[in-house]
């Protein structure tokens, strides 16, 4: 029904071909209608004006009509060109009985309308074909009429007429669907560009809301990357100020250490007694971790002074030959010992080089120290040589290189190769770090190369500075002047007026709380009490900022919210919970916990607390001389304790499980299989688990970086508006930090 050339076009838009056949079937309906309406019209005429009508003829030949028309308008919605067949086989059958009653073929020519509807609804070969069946049909007609009724002159206006209602019917046809084929794919293209502009429309929207979603957390993460770096700054300031007052406070004990050891070990008759050979190991032990512990606080020192930018070099001109002699003289002992070559490459014109002697020696001696210690054979060569603005130094090891993993860690503080290497050769991790920012104070630079197997080779350089030519021609205050050393301008010093210092009571049966106080703030007043009415007492005698309770700290705490309902002067109360060193013991499955150092009485002590069955004691250590320490303190005590010892977590395992001891000391940082591991093996070990466990740690759990994760305020009398809104943002502000407005004019 649709022409071949426009059918696979129009068909792919679904409505618009359901569109186009409904149209076809709604105007062959009223061509239907119409029709049979004509013919009964003028059948009701022709009887009106009087004609001889045969009634009987006449109804046969309106049967076929009628019939053809009922099944036509039943076929419609299904078969088109089946309703349309029957519908025109009706007319002819209509029109050649018609015809053939009334002796009348000129009613054919009613049938010329049918080629051309047949060619509009259907096809131009549908109006040929109706064409060729009228004409048939003609000619069927004129040689059943009587003679004289010719039938050529139908047959040729039949055949005009057809033909030129064919072609009308075709070219129609073809126009409507060459516009509804334009018109659809104008539609179609209007739509997909709709679609598209929706579509554009759409994700430029939601471009819109993504960049302005985008901008909204880059400003909040750039406000936050701004408090992060206050926050950062300032933590780094308080831990710089914090290392620098702990090793100064360190230096004075642990030089009294160091001498009164010395004086033991290379005098020891003067004490009136000849000493134990065992008390002797045990001081030699005691001076030699008090140097190691003095270097390490030195060490310590020096890298918070770098940091903090408070290392001041004292320069001078000096001769850098004299430097180095000074440095190897003072490691000839260690590599004699070590049957090691220590060589010496110094051009004989050198520069003198302003810089802090001191400081450069030290730096000098840090190189030879660490390669004399990692070099078992051959030995270390030291060269200088010099360029246009530099003078560069080299210190060449034969010792085991350092891997391609561990050289971008070379230059950090506190590292180490590996445990291992730790052990094997000592060494704190600072030498190299101080080194660095020394050389780098001066203005040069300090690199190294490294193959694992060959050697290892450091390198510094200092810059070459020119004399200042001095001017003592000219007079004044000028000539006084250091050309080497920068001047600030001093302002008037004034004396600061005395701050009321902060007063707080603590509520706690503990020191924890009290202790971490103490510690991190300054210039504050700690007043702790044990009982609820202590504290109100405390408060009563002299006004305090708050009333802090450690509720991990109270062993009674009954009525304790009524209690500290109404509290002297409106004191504010601020609860937490901070747990104490056997809180943790407990969750690490352990049941004491004891911080290093730890002294004789308090271990005893602890043990006895343990219960009089205590005979057999494990020590797990990885520090020989920890062993050694514990040990002599148990053996010293009037228990007589069977002493075990293991220094490291595996062999521990073995002795658990095979001697049963009666107790565990156990220290939780040590290589490999920590602490840790051990008590949870020795947790899922049903033949050891209920074997108590004491843990001997120099971390303090006080100290870790997450101590609470709640904390409760209450006043007597309530909080106003004000006062809860002010303390909203003030704890907003510590918890989640946001940068401060700044003013715009």
């Amino acid at each position: 029904m649709i022409p071949s050339k426009f059918g696979q076009f129009i068909k792919q838009d679904e409505r618009f071909f359901q569109t186009l056949q409904q149209l076809q079937q709604s105007t062959l309906e009223i061509l239907i209608q119409v029709s049979l309406l004509f013919f009964l019209v003028w059948y009701l005429i022709a009887n009106f004006l009087g004609e001889s009508v045969n009634l009987p003829q006449l109804s046969v030949s309106l049967i076929p009509a009628v019939l053809g028309s009922w099944w036509a308008s039943r076929l419609l919605a299904r078969r088109l060109g089946v309703a349309l067949t029957i519908w025109m086989a009706g007319l002819i059958v209509l029109m050649g009985l018609s015809g053939y009653f009334f002796q009348r073929p000129d009613l054919l020519l009613f049938l010329l309308p049918l080629p051309m509807i047949g060619a509009l609804i259907i096809e131009w070969w549908y109006g040929a074909l109706v064409i060729a069946v009228l004409m048939a049909e003609t000619w069927l007609l004129g040689n059943a009429l009587p003679p004289g009724s010719s039938s050529t002159v139908y047959l040729q206006v039949i055949l005009l007429g057809g033909g030129i209602g064919v072609t009308a019917g075709w070219a129609v046809s073809r126009s409507l669907l060459v516009a509804s084929s334009w018109a659809m794919e104008g539609y179609h293209k209007a739509q997909t560009e709709m679609e598209e502009a929706r579509k554009n429309r759409l994700e430029l929207k939601q471009t819109q809301d993504e960049l302005l979603h985008a901008n909204t957390e880059l400003s909040r993460l750039t406000e936050r990357l701004k408090i992060l770096y206050q926050v950062a700054e300032e933590a780094r300031q308080v831990k710089e100020q914090f290392v620098a007052n702990v090793s100064h406070e360190l230096r004075t004990p642990l030089n009294m250490i160091i001498s009164f050891s010395e004086m033991i070990m290379n005098s020891p008759r003067s004490y009136g007694v000849d000493l134990p050979s065992d008390l002797m190991a045990d001081i030699a032990a005691i001076q030699r971790n008090s140097r190691h512990l003095s270097k390490l606080v030195n060490d310590v020192l020096s890298l918070s002074q770098i940091e903090a930018g408070r290392m001041g070099l004292t320069r001078a001109w000096a001769s850098l030959t004299e430097i180095v002699d000074e440095a190897v003289t003072a490691v000839g002992a260690l590599y004699k010992s070590k049957k090691l070559y220590l060589e010496t490459d110094l051009p004989q014109d050198l520069p003198v080089v302003f810089c802090d002697s001191t400081r450069v020696r030290q730096v000098v001696l840090n190189l030879l120290s660490n390669a004399g210690r990692f070099t078992e054979k051959g030995g270390v060569s030291i060269k200088a040589t010099q360029d246009a603005e530099f003078i560069i130094i080299s210190v060449a090891d034969t010792g085991p290189g350092i891997s391609a993993d561990h050289q971008d860690k070379v230059f950090q503080p506190f590292q180490q190769l590996d445990g291992l290497v730790q052990r094997r050769y000592g060494g704190s991790g600072l030498g190299l770090s101080i080194s660095k920012n020394f050389v780098e104070l001066h203005g040069g630079k300090m690199w190294f190369e490294s193959e694992d197997g060959v050697g290892t080779t450091f390198y510094f350089s200092l810059p070459i500075v020119e004399p200042v030519k001095m001017d003592y021609s000219s007079g004044g205050a000028k000539r006084w002047f250091n050309p080497y050393q920068s001047y600030e301008v001093r302002g008037p010093r004034f004396a600061e007026h005395p701050a009321v210092v902060p007063r707080y009571v603590v509520l706690e049966d503990s020191e924890v709380l009290t202790q971490i106080i103490e510690r991190f703030i300054t210039q504050v007043e700690v007043c702790r009490v044990r009982k609820v009415e202590d504290a109100i007492a405390e408060l009563d005698r002299s006004p305090a900022q708050a009333l802090l309770i450690n509720e991990a700290a109270i062993t009674s705490n009954d009525d304790l919210t009524k209690k500290i309902s109404d509290l002297p002067y409106g004191t504010p109360v601020i609860s937490c919970w901070l747990a104490s060193d056997d809180d943790v013991a407990h969750r690490l499955g352990a049941t004491r916990y004891l911080v290093k150092p730890i002294d004789r009485e308090r271990l005893l002590r602890t043990i006895a607390e343990m219960g009089d069955e205590i005979q057999t004691i494990l020590i797990v250590d990885d520090h020989p001389e920890a062993l050694q320490l514990f040990a002599r303190m148990l053996h010293n005590s009037d228990k007589n304790y069977r002493v075990l010892q293991a220094n490291n977590a595996r062999r521990a395992l073995d002795l658990l499980n095979t001697r049963k001891p009666d107790l565990l000391l156990l220290d939780l940082i040590m290589p490999e299989m920590d602490g840790f591991q051990l008590l949870q093996e020795k947790r899922v070990n049903p033949g050891i688990k209920d074997i108590p466990t004491i843990i001997i740690s120099s971390q303090d759990p006080s100290g870790e970086p997450v101590v609470t994760d709640a904390i409760r305020v209450r006043r007597s009398g309530g909080l106003s508006v004000r006062e809860l809104l002010t303390c909203i943002q003030a704890f907003s502000e510590i918890l989640m930090p946001s940068a401060q407005p700044v003013d715009q004019e």
